[in-house]
């Protein structure tokens, strides 16, 4: 015989060849795992992922990636009902390879815009969930963004209320059938082209008809999706609509932080310093905070301001060290406010200009 059996399995045999071949995948398995925990135990605490943090980024992934399949499939089998494509029907509906598990293991997950804007929101909810609750000086009062929905400016309420809106539908979950991406409009694209095409790859003899109604499926779910709803969205627009002052600015930052609205916080941070959301969330989000407490003494917010943001945060994060944070505020504090405008000036400048710099900057020397 030209190939040895030597193994016997469900009564097939397995070749010596093919045995050298799973030792040759298992040894490659083996180094790349390795090289996994070299980088992993190699990165600085503060670059790696909590448990918590991953756990979070996972279920998020997870409802993602789900949310867009229900979707993209039921549009799809409708249509194909429609036209009496039964065997595709059930092609299309039947248990298989998971969506998720194909997008992951092809590497398409790994989108560094993706997962940087995934990891944000985790983040983000995670702070805002952790911020210490602050009881209000009269109990009778409403919090902050529900004051704003009985405003006489019809604008500002509709505004507040549209807040209340998207933060009920962020805490949605997709079993309730009430969850949305609310990704980005490029990200939400991304996700969806992606996932249309892992469906069509589980369907082995797929026809022209089934690429028609996926991509028909496909461009419904882009039709029908509003970046605008998004809660940073509505957030911004919130911001904008009341305008908050100089006078005024400072103690809506404390109270969006006493009423563990930590979206409003850096919307309303965001919109007084004139830049875009995720801007200021990076700015929130960064435990080492120096741009933080620039923006703050930016926007001419004092040192009993600064003091109330720099403890709520420092309680919410156990990244963030509150001893080093109180040994620097009066340092913060004596900061010229057109000082910190000027060192803060090259984040206004166009986002894609300032990703230029920095990728040659990440490039490696000149």
């Amino acid at each position: 015989m030209s190939e040895n059996p030597i193994d016997m399995r469900d009564g097939l045999a397995v070749s010596a060849r093919e045995l050298l071949a799973r030792a040759a995948a298992a040894e490659l398995r083996a180094y790349k795992g390795l090289m996994v925990a070299v980088d992993d135990f190699f990165l600085p605490e503060e670059a790696r992922l909590d448990e918590h943090s991953r756990a979070g980024l996972a279920a998020l992934l997870r409802g993602l990636v789900e949310t867009v399949e229900g979707e993209i499939r039921e549009h799809a089998v409708r249509l194909l009902t429609g036209r009496s494509e039964t065997l595709l029907v059930a092609k299309l509906i039947e248990p298989g390879n998971s969506v998720l598990a194909r997008l992951w293991n092809s590497g398409l997950l790994r989108d560094g815009a993706l997962m940087g804007e995934l990891i944000a929101r985790v983040r983000q909810e995670m702070l805002g969930a952790a911020l210490p609750m602050s009881a209000p000086d009269d109990p009778e009062r409403p919090s902050l963004i529900n004051r704003f929905v009985q405003h006489p400016d019809r604008v500002v309420a509709a505004s507040a209320m549209a807040v209340l809106i998207a933060e009920s539908r962020r805490r949605g979950s997709p079993e309730v059938g009430q969850f949305q991406t609310e990704l980005p409009a490029e990200l939400h694209h991304r996700l969806v082209w992606w996932t249309a095409a892992a469906l069509r790859e589980r369907v082995v003899d797929a026809s022209e008809s089934l690429d028609r109604v996926l991509c028909d499926a496909a461009q419904r779910s882009l039709a029908a999706y509003d970046e605008g709803d998004r809660l940073e969205a509505a957030a911004m627009r919130f911001a904008a609509a009341i305008d908050a002052q100089p006078g005024e600015l400072p103690a809506m930052l404390v109270e969006s932080l006493g009423d563990r609205r930590i979206v409003l916080f850096i919307a309303l941070l965001g919109h007084g310093m004139g830049v875009p959301y995720e801007l200021a969330r990076d700015l929130v989000l960064d435990p080492a905070a120096d741009r933080l407490w620039l923006a703050l003494r930016a926007l001419d917010i004092g040192r009993e301001g600064v003091a109330q943001v720099g403890y709520a945060l420092s309680e919410a994060d156990p990244r963030r060290d509150l001893e080093k944070f109180a040994d620097t505020l009066d340092t913060i504090a004596a900061i010229a406010p057109a000082e910190a405008r000027a060192a803060l000036a090259p984040l206004k400048l166009d986002p894609d200009y300032r990703a230029a710099l920095i990728a040659l900057q990440r490039g490696g020397a000149k």
